[in-house]
């Protein structure tokens, strides 16, 4: 099965899409695991990108396993490239090292969303 390749190149419309804040309904929520609920949540991609900087490493770790960030970001914020650079990370890699990785990958594109939103 080949890869789907999705580019990274946004205009400055689409990135604003991406970058909003969505509603309550359509937050992310993270758990450690079913019923769960950690408290914490995310309306937007900076705020995802604040909480995976400081959850417990077993919350990225459950939501990673079930590949809730790659569907959230792919749906609700609607960024099909971040959703597949999330999909490529190794599926063994847990804790620590998840969330490292998770982090590069959510800021390299954080930046390139704001610097497509300000030309």
């Amino acid at each position: 099965m080949s890869k789907r390749k999705f580019s990274s190149k946004v205009d400055s419309e689409t990135a604003s899409k991406i970058l909003r804040s969505v509603s309550v309904q359509e937050s992310f929520l993270f758990f450690l695991d079913i019923g769960q609920y950690t408290g914490e949540f995310a309306q937007s991609l900076e705020a995802f990108y604040e909480a995976i900087s400081n959850l417990p490493s077993e919350s990225l770790d459950f939501h990673f396993r079930r590949r809730d960030f790659e569907k959230w970001i792919r749906e609700i914020l609607g960024d099909a490239y971040l959703a597949d650079r999330i999909s490529r990370i190794d599926k063994s890699v847990r804790g620590g090292k998840l969330r490292t990785r998770l982090k590069g990958t959510v800021k390299r594109r954080l930046n390139q969303l704001k610097a497509a939103e300000e030309k």
